[in-house]
């Protein structure tokens, strides 16, 4: 399976109108973002687990992290509120579900193989200060990509041109970037050499971005 698999295309998903596909555990949907291979992918995915489903116990042979958007996620290693990042690196192994159901942003088979650097962080917690509007966080930087957090006043402007291609969520608010406006989970994918350049609506906007990832961007080595 590949669905917006072009890294070298600029990509907008507006991710609440896509429809809920079923996963192989029942409770458990998803809307997938982008996807390169099966049900052993590199992929990038909004998933949705009912109150109650769980996943039975399994290893990120390629890793993964993720953000909670809402409710709260559950593994054996703790409760994840929404506002959470976490990065289980290669080799990590749990059982995920959620008692009382929650939505998470995953990113699967994107790691580099030889990470074992394994945390979690409440987001707003990582912020500065804020600058003309802006306040933001790095919440993850190794050769490969920078991990960050900003909030963003009404109105208030960011750019970046970062290398090796930039991908943006909208955890809340609103944000315009060109002739495109993204809301809550509103997803963007810029190609290596395109900048970024945003707004924030009138509510101002929280988002999620990374950089300098897509030149490693290939499918699972299974």
């Amino acid at each position: 399976m590949e669905i917006n698999s072009d890294f070298t295309a600029r990509v907008v998903v507006h991710s609440d109108e896509l429809d809920w596909q079923a996963s192989p555990v029942k409770g458990v949907d998803r809307r997938m973002l982008d996807r390169i291979g099966g049900e052993v992918a590199r992929a990038t995915t909004i998933v949705r687990y009912a109150p109650g489903s769980r996943f039975s116990a399994h290893t990120h042979t390629g890793g993964e992290e993720f953000i909670v958007l809402d409710g709260v996620f559950q593994d054996e290693h703790g409760d994840f509120s929404a506002g959470t990042y976490v990065r289980n690196p290669p080799t990590t192994r749990h059982t995920p579900g959620s008692e009382r159901g929650c939505t998470i942003f995953v990113k699967l088979w994107q790691f580099d193989m030889e990470d074992r650097n394994q945390f979690r962080k409440n987001m707003a917690e990582e912020l500065g200060s804020p600058v003309n509007g802006v306040a933001s966080a790095v919440l993850h930087e190794d050769d490969r990509e920078i991990v960050t957090y900003y909030h963003l006043d009404a109105g208030a402007t960011m750019s970046s041109n970062a290398e090796g291609g930039i991908e943006v969520l909208v955890i809340d608010g609103e944000i315009t970037s060109g002739d495109d406006t993204l809301e809550r989970n509103g997803w963007l994918r810029l190609p290596e050499g395109e900048g970024l350049s945003i707004k924030a609506g009138p509510d101002g906007a929280r988002i999620w971005m990374k950089s300098g990832h897509l030149p490693f961007a290939q499918p699972p080595a299974v």
